[in-house]
C-alpha cells in the first residue's frame, strides 16, 4: 500500500534522523527522501552563493525543486512505496515567510502556502516534530558550519510559522520531539499505522 508522510520541523528537531529510522523499520516498501533534494536544482538551493541570491529567488528555487521531487514522489507511489520525507513545502512556508518579511509586497506566509498547495501533493501525513529553538541550536552545535536559518530570533520565527500551519490544516500532527530518537520514531510509526499507511 503506498502512502506519503512528511515530516518536518525546525532546524535540529531530528526530522532526518526519525526519517532514516522509520524506513529502516518500514523496510522495503518504504523509501526516503528529502528536501532540497539531489537534482541539479536542489543542489543549486544548498549549495548555491546566497549573497547573490535575493530572497524572492530563494523561494522560488524551492519551489522549482519541488515541482520535480513532487513528480519523483508520484512515480513511487503509482509502484506502491511509502515515501518518507525530510521536508516538503511546510519549509518552504515556514522559512521563507521569514525571509520574505519586510521585502514581500503582502502576505509572504499565505502566498508562499497557496503557491505551494499548487504544485504539491497532498501527504497522508504531516508532522511537525516540535522542539523549541534553544533545543535544536543546542543539537545542532556540533555541526561543522551553520546555515544561515540556524540562529535563534529566526527559528523561533520559524517555529512560529510552524504552528501556524498546524492551526490552519487541522490534518498536520504535532509531536514533542523534546526526547530521545526512538521515542519519537515510536510515535510517528504508531501514527503511520494509524492511518493504514
Amino acid at each position: 500500500m503506498s502512502g506519503f508522510v512528511v515530516l518536518e520541523g525546525i532546524d535540529g528537531c531530528g526530522k532526518s534522523s526519525v526519517a532514516k529510522l522509520l524506513v529502516e523499520r518500514i523496510g522495503k516498501r518504504a523509501v526516503f527522501t528529502r528536501e532540497p533534494t539531489d537534482s541539479w536544482i536542489g543542489r543549486a538551493v544548498r549549495e548555491g552563493d546566497k549573497r547573490e541570491l535575493s530572497h524572492y529567488v530563494d523561494a522560488l528555487l524551492f519551489m522549482a525543486d519541488r515541482a520535480q521531487h513532487t513528480q519523483e514522489i508520484s512515480k513511487l507511489l503509482r509502484r506502491g512505496k511509502l515515501v518518507i520525507s525530510d521536508r516538503y513545502y511546510h519549509s518552504t512556508v515556514a522559512y521563507q515567510a521569514v525571509c520574505l518579511k519586510g521585502v514581500f509586497k503582502g502576505d509572504a506566509f499565505r502566498w508562499l502556502l497557496e503557491a505551494n498547495l499548487k504544485i504539491s501533493l497532498e501527504p497522508d501525513l504531516t508532522v511537525i516534530l516540535d522542539i523549541p529553538p534553544e533545543l535544536g541550536l543546542k543539537r545542532i552545535k556540533g555541526r561543522s558550519k551553520l546555515s544561515r536559518f540556524e540562529r535563534l530570533a529566526f527559528l523561533r520565527q520559524v517555529r512560529a510559522n510552524y504552528l501556524k500551519l498546524a492551526r490552519l490544516d487541522k490534518t498536520i500532527v504535532r509531536i514533542d520531539a523534546s526526547e530521545d530518537l526512538e521515542s519519537v520514531t515510536d510515535a510517528v510509526l504508531e501514527l503511520v499505522k494509524e492511518r493504514n499507511l
